[in-house]
């Protein structure tokens, strides 16, 4: 066997590489012979040795290739009584399948895991459901003393309270009903903010009217298919969710009806996930129900929320004094328009003590009874305090405008003896003047800022541009003698208009009287044909 091997080995001296994997193929079927796998982990070495053909015995490095280590923890399937048999070549061997092989696909796999979830964050809009406070928002007085103990009592209700007494028969819904720009939306982004909620917000006017279903597979549109994929994943999360409705006016009454269920203590739900329809039981887990809108739709009637529904909803105008709380109501939009004004918003790193004694100054003008926790320089409150007396004139005016949207929403249109007043007095109207108040604006200054404002604001009501702007300047005393006799003139061809359409109605009603009383006549002729028939 020896000269074979010698013989097969010289005729490939001129190709080294067939030559070493001829060496290793011989003393692979020699170690088969024996029937171990003991001498496999050196074949590589001896067939080194071999293929050089010289061993020098002198540099062999005498070294153990096992070893024995003890005391070892743990369940591996190699550690056998706390004994792990240590085989180098074996151990080299796995290391370098692991570096090349293992290695790599665990980096490919979590570059995958990173660009999977990245696809699927965007597709879900994940960032969207994180609520977001802004920047501006400020926890006035109102808020402390009036919407948070409201708004409390309805999310104790729905979500439950700490401790071993809440309760399990979890319900109920809470509808904030207002004009835009009273900060609905912002104050619940903050409570669910502040209570660690998902804020899954679902936008209105994006569904519309025509929606009846929470099937997005039946939205008319891209747009509302994406905002009931988003009701239907609240619905799948099933827990830790504040499910926010925004200008509900813009919703079908049939679609607000599916959430009557959800209300009841049974917290039940039918929706759709991916095609598929669920029932979704809410019971015990932390969803809360919340609703908005505006006493107006586009189209300038009055929205219409299903009776069942409203039941179950505690109702909230946050465009309304609530109560006893007039003052805290007045005080919010003074603390709601500081961080738009340039001079006040200086005033946001002060106490808040602070602010409340330097706008009472404002309105009382006594010095004697001012108490400062911060050292503010003589010149700088000057201009604090000329400034707040600016914002105490806007503010009475914004007032004024809220009470009479309000009042106008709330009028059945049969009652009606002037045109509908749609011009509104919302914080956001408070800030948008806020923001243009100088200290050195003199009386006719402001008014002409004011004045300015609601011509743009009543600009965007088209055919009710004049007549709202008449009714404002009336409410504010800024009617000069040829607006009043325009309103005069509007309000009697207001009432003519609706004398006339009430004609209009009774002459329909008449005629239709009239057309019924000539039925009856054919069917008398036509009984006293028949009967006449039958004697024959």
């Amino acid at each position: 066997i020896k000269s074979k091997f010698d013989q097969s080995i010289a005729q490939l001296a001129h190709a080294p590489e067939e030559r070493f994997d001829l060496i290793r193929s011989w003393l692979s079927a020699f170690t088969a012979q024996e029937q171990s796998t003991r001498y496999q982990r050196y074949l590589e070495e001896t067939a080194a040795l071999l293929f050089a053909g010289n061993f020098q015995p002198a540099r062999v490095i005498q070294a153990s290739l096992e070893r024995e280590i003890r005391d070892m923890k743990g369940d591996h399937p190699l550690v056998r009584q706390g004994v792990y048999q240590l085989q180098y070549h074996d151990f080299v061997q796995k290391m370098r399948h692991f570096e090349r092989h293992t290695v790599p696909l665990f980096v490919q796999y979590g570059q995958l895991k990173k660009k999977l979830a990245t696809q699927y964050r965007e597709q879900l809009q994940l960032e969207s459901f994180r609520p977001r406070v802004l920047s501006s928002f400020v926890r006035n007085q109102l808020i402390d003393q009036v919407y948070l103990p409201l708004i409390g009592d309805n999310l104790a209700k729905q979500i439950g309270t700490a401790g071993e007494n809440t309760r399990t028969d979890r319900m109920g819904m809470l509808l904030l009903i207002s004009p835009p720009g009273y900060g609905k939306t912002t104050l619940m982004e903050y409570i669910a903010n502040r209570l660690g909620l998902i804020f899954m917000k679902i936008n209105g006017p994006s569904i519309g009217h025509q929606v009846t279903a929470l099937d997005p597979a039946e939205a008319p549109n891209a747009a509302a298919r994406q905002e009931l994929d988003k009701l239907s994943l609240a619905l799948e999360m099933g827990d830790n969710i504040m499910l926010y409705l925004d200008d509900i006016q813009h919703l079908n009454p049939e679609f607000l009806q599916k959430f009557i269920s959800l209300c009841d203590a049974q917290r039940k739900i039918e929706g759709v996930y991916k095609g598929k329809t669920r029932t979704y039981d809410l019971r015990g887990k932390k969803v809360a129900v919340v609703m908005a809108g505006n006493p107006y739709t586009e189209s300038g009637e009055k929205f219409q929320i299903p009776d069942m529904l409203a039941n179950r909803a505690d109702t909230y105008n946050l465009g309304d004094i609530i109560g006893d709380n007039d003052q805290s109501f007045k005080l919010s939009y003074i603390e709601n328009a500081l961080t738009s004004n340039p001079i006040l918003n200086r005033l946001s790193g002060k106490a808040h003590k602070d602010i409340l004694a330097l706008i009472r100054l404002a309105e009382t003008g006594r010095e004697e009874d001012l108490e400062l926790e911060s050292n503010i320089p003589a010149e700088e409150l000057n201009e604090y305090v000329s400034v707040l007396k600016k914002l105490l004139v806007i503010r009475d005016v914004v007032l004024k405008v809220n009470q009479a949207y309000i009042r106008s929403a709330a009028q059945q249109d049969a009652y009606r003896t002037e045109p509908p007043f749609q011009l509104q007095g919302s914080y956001r109207n408070m800030n948008k003047l806020a923001e243009k108040v100088a200290p050195i604006m003199n009386e006719g200054e402001l008014r002409t800022l004011i004045l300015s404002h609601y011509e743009n604001e009543a600009q965007t009501l088209t055919s009710g541009a004049e007549a709202n702007l008449l009714k404002f300047k009336q409410l504010c005393g800024y009617a000069q003698p040829e607006d009043a006799r325009r309103w005069e003139e509007i309000l009697q061809m207001f009432r003519q208009q609706k004398l006339l359409n009430a004609d209009r109605l009774g002459q329909m009603v008449q005629q239709m009287g009239a057309f019924t009383e000539g039925l009856s006549g054919i069917r008398q002729v036509l009984e006293a044909g028949i009967k006449g028939s039958s004697k024959k």
